[in-house]
Formats: C-alpha cells, structure tokens, sequence
C-alpha cells in the first residue's frame, strides 16, 4: 500500500486552487508504461478570465523512483514519527496568452513578474517568435512558468497549508497578466 495517495493529493489541490479563486477546467493523469514516471496536469484559470486569453496549465511530476524511496524511508521510522524532508516532486505552474500584437520587453516584464512570484514562486520569462511565411510579421507569444519542489513529508503529514502562498502568488501573478494583457493583445483582446 502507498504511504502517499498522489491521486488524492492532485484532488486535494484542485479544491484548493477553487478555493483560492480559480476555476478548473480539465484534468490529465498520464502514465510512462516503461519507467512507470506519471504525471498529473490541471487546466485552470482565474475565475474572472473565463473564456480567456489567459490560461495556467499546472503539471506534477512523479518519478516512482523518488515515490519508493521515500516509501522505503517511512517504513523504516518508528511509529509517530515524521520523515525527514529529503524528498520532493517537481509542481510546475506554466501561463499562455495567444500571439501578442505589441509584445512587452521581456526584461521589464520578467522584472515585474519576479516582484510579484517572490521567492515563493520563482518565475522564469521567455518568448517564441513563429513566423507563418517569411514574408509575414512575427507572431510572439509569451512563456512564463514557475517550478516549485512538492516536500514529500508534508503531504505525508497532511501539511493543511500547502501550496497556499504559492497559490496566492499564482493569482496575483494571473492577475497582473490579465491587467496587462488588453495592451498586448491589441484587438484580439
């Protein structure tokens, strides 16, 4: 039997993200038939933004290599006690908006965003230029994702406040995007 119920987990953190202002829209559970890696991937998007332009697309990471040692280390405790925090799966939070017509500078943009992901949710930006024909403008679309570590022992303890700041960030962050997103996407907005 699993110490840790990851499908649970991902159930968990969905009401949660609904709780924090969210609204969810799909849900993937994907399994790697020869190394058994699975991952869970969430749509979601604030509950403002329905119908767009922006969408969050979470995606957990479960290498069982890291599941069953971690398994191996709670047998191994006496009982009551809790596990050390050695293990942790990678959460990773990814906002997409359509091709922007007037693109931000990324410097600036990257700046502001790190102002509001902190050191709670680290953010990474980036852009893709896709040109259709060569005789055609760029069409740029943004990439923002931010990576955080799941601790293993927390969800194992049933650690009640996890994710709340990262989530809090992630809506600010939605946000801010959404404020300014009208000014980037022109009349596709």
């Amino acid at each position: 039997m699993a110490v840790i119920d990851v499908p649970g987990f991902v159930a968990e953190q969905k009401e949660h993200a609904i709780a924090h202002g969210f609204h969810v829209h799909d849900e993937r559970h994907f399994v790697e038939t020869y190394s058994l890696r699975q991952a869970w991937e969430v749509d979601l998007h604030p509950e403002e933004a329905c119908g767009g332009p922006l969408d969050i697309h979470l995606a957990l990471e479960v290498d069982p290599r890291i599941l069953l040692s971690f398994e191996d280390l709670v047998m191994e405790l006496d009982e009551g006690a809790d596990p050390p925090d050695l293990h942790q799966f990678p959460l990773h939070f990814t906002w997409s908006l359509p091709p922007l017509e007037t693109s931000p500078d990324l410097l600036v943009l990257a700046t502001d965003l790190a102002g509001i992901g902190g050191t709670e949710l680290p953010l990474e930006v980036s852009a893709i230029d896709s040109f259709a024909s060569v005789t055609d403008a760029a069409d740029r679309s943004i990439g923002i994702v931010g990576r955080i570590e799941v601790s293993l022992a927390e969800v194992f303890v049933g650690e009640h406040e996890l994710l709340c700041g990262e989530l809090d960030r992630a809506m600010e962050v939605s946000r801010w995007l959404l404020e300014h997103s009208e000014g980037w996407l022109g009349s596709q907005g």
